[in-house]
């Protein structure tokens, strides 16, 4: 079994290994611009570091449930590579709200668009699931015949 989830769990640590550089990012920007909890507005740097931060932690479990859909319904590698996409765009778009709030632009729309393909894939996974199990109609089987 393990062999058929090793890229998922192996792209969910480096997933909580971002976020967690994504948190360290906003404790060092509280430091620097001498921002006490629980407050969270002051200069637009740290506000725009905050926000990054808030924003990828908001989508990190639908990420994380899409991954794994896509992963055990789908294919685990196409899954585990789209995965890896979605961070880097992720990384991409903290870097670039750090910069500057229209830097983010960019990797936000990007990795939005892998997130709707992993909808798609885990969508289509499912329902091959589905109908091969519950109808007995096997949808890869008529493709390849």
């Amino acid at each position: 079994m393990l062999d058929q989830i090793h890229w998922l769990a192996a792209v969910t640590v480096l997933g909580v290994l971002e976020q967690a550089y994504f948190f360290l990012q906003v404790i060092y920007a509280r430091r620097l611009f001498g921002i006490s909890p629980p407050k969270i507005s002051g200069p637009p740097e740290f506000e725009r570091i905050f926000r990054a931060q808030v924003n990828s932690s908001e989508y990190f479990p639908i990420f994380l449930a899409l991954l794994w859909q896509a992963g055990l319904f789908f294919h685990q590698g196409l899954a585990a590579a789209l995965g890896l996409l979605y961070l880097c765009a992720r990384y991409c778009y903290f870097i670039g709200y750090k910069a500057s709030s229209s830097e983010r632009l960019a990797p936000i729309y990007f990795s939005a668009g892998v997130l709707w393909i992993l909808i798609a894939v885990s969508a289509l996974g499912i329902l091959h699931f589905f109908l091969s199990h519950y109808v007995g109609l096997n949808i890869h089987q008529l493709l390849t015949a």
